[in-house]
């Protein structure tokens, strides 16, 4: 079995979304004074690369262990965009140009180059390409199961655009992967894989963060 990451690592005031707290990670006991060594985890749950439940964005919406966990692992279906610009909606006609007919039961996966771009700068926390909400209708319409993107957001950073890309997926029972990174090598490792992004086990959450990979099993 070969497994490859597309997770992006969570660091003491690493990038995050600009409206959630900044990441802290405190180490309250260590060697060799305590005989052991423990941090304490203080972030949002929507930090590093996590999914999106229903209840993110809509008050009757589920939580995040509603899911099976088979829910969050299948085929993958990456589109690849070479050097989008900032601001750039991908919307239907961008999708079809990138994704094969057929993508019921799939899982979206939108590469848009920004995951190898992520830094606390105005550019990356505000500017990033995003799905628009013709997109997200484009891809719900054609029964995906689940979509991602190489950003802290697949609405973008700005509204109405954010709230109603995510609205329309959310509300239409699609989870949500985002802060993705598809590091070199990632074409090759997805042939024949799985993808999986399992949530953590906090039940009532409006997301968690996850372990995004491909699974290529012998």
């Amino acid at each position: 079995m070969r497994i490859f990451d597309l997770s992006q690592p969570v660091t003491d005031g690493g990038p995050n979304c600009p409206a959630h707290p900044p990441v802290q990670l405190a180490r309250i006991a260590d060697h060799p004074a305590d005989g052991w060594r423990m941090e304490l985890v203080h972030f949002a749950s929507h930090t590093g690369t996590h999914l999106d439940a229903p209840l993110h964005k809509l008050a009757d919406g589920v939580s995040i262990d509603a899911f099976p966990l088979e829910a969050f692992a299948g085929r993958a279906l990456v589109a690849h965009f070479n050097g989008l610009e900032a601001d750039h909606p991908i919307g239907p006609e961008d999708l079809a140009a990138k994704l094969p007919d057929q993508l019921a039961g799939g899982i979206v996966l939108l590469n848009t180059g920004w995951g190898a771009r992520r830094a606390r700068s105005e550019e990356w926390l505000h500017h990033s390409p995003f799905l628009s909400p013709a997109g997200a209708e484009w891809l719900v319409n054609r029964g995906v199961k689940g979509i991602g993107i190489d950003h802290y957001s697949i609405g973008g950073s700005r509204d109405p655009d954010n709230t109603r890309t995510h609205e329309i997926v959310l509300g239409a029972g699609v989870w949500v992967v985002e802060d993705l990174c598809f590091r070199e090598g990632w074409r090759e490792a997805s042939e024949d894989a799985v993808f999986q992004a399992l949530p953590l086990h906090m039940p009532g959450l409006s997301g968690t963060p996850c372990r995004a990979v491909f699974v290529r099993y012998p």
